[in-house]
């Protein structure tokens, strides 16, 4: 039987750690099974590629231009963000990306480790961009200032609990805070 959470509780969390907190009595085997289950019927109905919130691509194209290093930390799998970014043909913009099935899931600060060690940056030079709170304590655990994007999975006072430098209405306000 599944717990009480709604879908924003879990969006933003790995497929499996989704999954434990929706079913926590499944055994691994169950997970495992439904996860592969899920991901399958995902993939079979998920045809149109996803849109972006306006003013993502702009500012990803001036964050480009202006040489910063962009990387993608997700709960999504690895196969499901190359399918997002090559079907947005989004794949240039990104320097380096980790994805829950390749690394510890959100809110684990793992990911963000990995990709400050890959480019050779310090957690106090990075700053994640985020729209839950999986995000936001994820930096805060990894000792990365955080943006929140108010319009995302979760509202502005749960963003606003990990102390992020703003909370922003639109993508590209995030470019006053650099």
């Amino acid at each position: 039987m599944p717990s009480r959470r709604s879908a924003a509780d879990i969006i933003g969390l790995g497929l499996v750690e989704a999954t434990n907190q929706l079913f926590p009595g499944l055994d691994g085997t169950d997970v495992k099974a439904f996860t592969e289950l899920y991901s399958r019927h995902f993939r079979e109905q998920d045809k149109a590629p996803c849109q972006f919130f306006p003013g993502v691509t702009q500012t990803l194209d001036v964050l480009k231009s202006q040489g910063y290093i962009l990387a993608v930390a997700t709960g999504k799998s690895r196969a499901g963000l190359d399918r997002v970014l090559a079907t947005r043909d989004m794949g240039d913009y990104f320097d380096g990306s980790r994805c829950a099935d390749e690394t510890m899931s959100k809110p684990n600060p793992l990911m963000l480790n990995e990709l400050l060690d890959e480019f050779s940056v310090s957690s106090t030079e990075a700053l994640m961009i985020g729209d839950t709170e999986f995000d936001l304590s994820m930096a805060k655990q990894a000792s990365i200032r955080s943006i929140g994007v108010n319009y995302g999975a979760h509202s502005k006072e749960r963003l606003e609990f990990y102390h992020p430098v703003a909370c922003v209405d639109s993508f590209s306000d995030i470019l006053k805070y650099l």
